[in-house]
Order: C-alpha cells, then structure tokens, then sequence
C-alpha cells in the first residue's frame, strides 16, 4: 500500500519508480506531435530546433534557462480557435501569458482578449488593443481598475459581486458614463480533464450562486441600473477540460436563468460566455479534443438547451487561453547536476538538477501536474531511465518535471527542453530565492526576438529600500 505523506505525493512511499501512465518508449530520441509547436524537429545531428533555429544556438544567445514561444505556430492556433468558433467571439485568456507582443499577434489574428488585472488590462492597452473587444474579469476589481475600463472604454466587465455592482455605479456616476456587464454565475459544476461534477462546488470565491438565488438578484440589479448594461450570463466550469460533457449542465443552468429573467422582465439577454478551460497535452497520454470537435459539441449543446427553454441562440463568446500558447511554448534548462537515488526494494530513480525551477514553474509543486521533457541539443542511443527533473531551489518540491523516460547518459551541460510552457510559466514566475525570471524569447524563420527581457540582479535589488545605498 503507498500511503501519503502530509507534504504532498513526492513524499509518498515508492512502490515503482515511475507512475502506471508512463510507458516505456521505443525511441527515447522521438519527439510527439502532439506535445511539441508544430515547426519543432530534430535536425541531422540530433538538436531539437523550432522554427528553423537550434535550441543550442538560443541557448547560446539567449542563455538558459528560457521561455521560447513559437509564433507561427501561436497565430495557427489562434486561427484555428477563431475559424471553427466563426459566428462566436473567441476571447483570448491573457492570464495565461500577455505580453505586448502576444496582445498584437491576438489582435492581429481577429481575437478579443480577456485580461483580469490592472496589470493584464495595462499592458493590452499600451500595446494598442482595441478596448471595445477587451473583457474585464477578476473576483475583487479595485476602483482604479474598475476606473481605468471605464474610462477607456472596455467592451465588457464581468461582474463578480454585488459590492463590486456597487462600486461600479458609483464610478459610472462620477464619470457619467455606462458599462457593459456580464454577471458571472457559479454554476455548480466543476470540470477537469474527462471528469465532471455536478453538485456542492459552489463553495468558491467567484461569481454569484445559482443555487442560492444571488445569480438572479444580481441580474434584476443590473438591468434596473441606470449605469448598468446587462449583457447576459457568464460562466467558467474549470481546467484542462478535454470534452464538452461539463458544459451540458453549465449550459443547461445558465441558460434556465436566461428563461426566468426572461418570465419576469420580458427580455431576452443577447449574450452567453461559456468560459475556458479548454486542455492540452502535456504528456502523450493526454488526448484533448481540438477546436473543430469541441465547437462542433459546444454549438449542439447551446442549440438543444435554447430549444428547451424556447430561447433565441445568444451570442456566444468562449475564452481559450492555455490551449493556444500552451503548446506554442517550450522551456529551455541546463542540466547542472546528475544524480541516482535509491528509492528502495533495489529501485531507483535518477534525478537531473537543472538551472531552472519552481521559481519558472509553479505548477508542478503547486498542482502536481505533470510535464514532459526531452534531451534537446543531441540524440542518445543509450537505454531509457526513469528520470525526475528538478530545480535549483531550496525545496523538496521544486519539481519540473516528475517523471520521465530519458536517455541514461544525460550528463551535466546537456540541454533539455520542456514543451507545452507557453501557458501559466511565465505568467505565474516568481523570485523565490531571489532568482531572476527568464526572458520570454519569440521565434519564427529562423529569427529570434526577445518578448520580455530577462530579469537581473539589479532589477530585484533596486526594489530593496536597504540596499538603496549599497554598491556591488
């Protein structure tokens, strides 16, 4: 029996030194389409290049480690979402990572964008995105956000409390303007991956409660403001969604609110956000739906539910985020240190300390959720071994990757790259241990642009009021 330790499963008892899911590949050298942006490939001497450029020559200029976002393959993607949602409004999720530079691409592609911070809605507006297509979310929006949307003119605030509508009248006033809202709804139902639940998860921070009746109070009060537009409804379901089976429900509930504001206003709402979540694959057993099957699906549950509450189909917008610049992006590490562990019973597993981290990537520490990774600036015809890729901080759970097939004879200076990091790595760093966070670099026809510089010392010590005076 394993029996979990309170820190979490890395402090589990090992019965085997790699997880049920982890196959054994026939070719360790191999790299899956599905994890990789789509110009990713080994060259005639076995470097991993993108985008016409080997990843030993932007280790060279750029250094390690490094976020490296394949653009052609971004703006395919975008595409992709934009085409097979056509006649919905496709909002990109810029929480998953915003840039000045990914602000353009996605307005350029025909997106709107989603942002959910003054930061986020700074930069989209300093990068010259049409406000009038920015959305506006966020559970505690502070005046000057709330100020700065108004006042610029953004297209969409998602409503999230009724404090919040409070201070949102107050603001239209005082400006003499009007917003658009959307109220967002807790539906109920929380859906990850292929599972769904239906029931007791509206036990959260976001949104006004179905269930309680908040949702419908909130409504009523938007639409009788004089400041408030009342758009419609909004709802987010959950992460790493890989099907519309959660949607079914979200859609049906939703949209039974639809029905009831219609009964006691007369009025139909024009618009429905279903929200995001939409998954990608980060190992090979993943298997995500892509755009294409997911409207299909999507399209067909909105249609049968209006048909049951005899409404009009309302404007429908949806908010990838993740499941565009995930796999556009890929993290770049330099092995530091090899070093094998006896995990018992005569097993054991090799763990490869990289120049990077928790401090570049949460997510694994943070969700446990799991990674893949390839030695990237050769190809090895040693045997595969089970391998755990970690970072240089000082925790045990500065984990990138948990558990890998790698070439046994990865050795230190090796390059190894991290693909599906385009989304929630950057955009969720950190300076623990006082570490500088990794430049965002672009790529595209063998050319390499920097996105975000990387950060250094003196950028995290000039924000220290003790070391003001100090010199190095």
């Amino acid at each position: 029996m394993t029996h979990m330790h309170v820190a979490g499963s890395i402090h589990a008892d090992v019965t085997t030194p790699a997880p049920v899911w982890l196959t054994r590949p026939e070719d360790v050298n191999a790299l899956s389409d599905k994890l990789w942006s789509k110009t990713v490939k080994r060259d005639d001497e076995g470097v991993i290049q993108v985008a016409g450029i080997p990843v030993t020559d932007l280790a060279e200029q750029v250094g390690t480690p490094a976020y490296v976002i394949d653009e052609d393959d971004f703006r395919e993607r975008a595409r992709e979402w934009r085409n097979a949602f056509e006649g919905w409004t496709v909002f990109y999720a810029g929480k998953s990572f915003l840039s000045g530079v990914i602000a353009r691409w996605v307005g350029e592609e025909g997106l709107n964008l989603d942002v959910c911070s003054l930061g986020e809605l700074t930069v989209a507006l300093r990068a010259g995105f049409d406000p009038a297509r920015i959305g506006m979310h966020g559970n505690n929006k502070s005046e000057a956000e709330l100020r700065l949307a108004l006042v610029r003119g953004v297209g969409r605030i998602i409503v999230d409390s009724s404090d919040e509508i409070t201070r949102l009248e107050s603001l239209c006033a005082e400006l003499d303007t009007t917003a658009n809202v959307m109220i967002r709804v807790t539906t109920g139902v929380e859906a990850h991956t292929h599972e769904y639940i239906a029931t007791a998860h509206e036990d959260q921070k976001f949104g006004f409660s179905i269930t309680g009746g908040q949702a419908l109070v909130g409504m009523f009060r938007c639409h009788h403001s004089p400041r408030l537009n009342l758009l419609g409804v909004h709802s987010h379901i959950g992460s790493q969604i890989f099907d519309t089976n959660g949607f079914e429900v979200a859609a049906r509930r939703t949209l039974k609110l639809f029905a009831q504001f219609k009964e006691a206003t007369g009025i139909e709402l024009s618009e429905l956000d279903l929200g995001g979540g939409f998954g990608i694959a980060y190992t090979k057993e993943d298997t995500p739906a892509s755009p294409s099957e997911l409207a299909s699906g999507l399209r067909e549950i909105v249609a049968h539910e209006c048909a049951g509450f005899r409404l009009a189909v309302p404007a429908i917008s949806i908010e990838p985020g993740r499941a565009i610049v995930g796999p556009s992006g890929m993290a770049l590490y330099r092995v530091g240190t090899v070093k094998p562990v006896d995990v018992g019973g005569g097993l054991s597993r090799r763990y490869l300390s990289v120049d990077g981290g928790m401090s570049d990537n949460i997510r694994p520490a943070l969700y446990a959720a799991e990674y893949s990774a390839a030695l990237a600036n050769r190809t090895s015809a040693a045997a595969p071994v089970v391998s755990r890729v970690v970072g240089v901080h000082c925790e045990g759970g500065d984990i990138l990757v948990r558990d890998e097939f790698l070439p046994a004879d990865v050795a230190v200076g090796d390059l190894l790259a991290v693909p599906a990091a385009g989304a929630y790595s950057r955009s969720m760093a950190s300076n623990y241990n006082h570490t500088p966070r990794p430049p965002v670099v672009s790529v595209k026809d063998g050319t390499v642009s920097v996105m975000v510089r990387r950060e250094t010392l003196d950028d995290l010590l000039a924000l220290d009021a003790g070391l003001a005076d100090e010199e190095a």
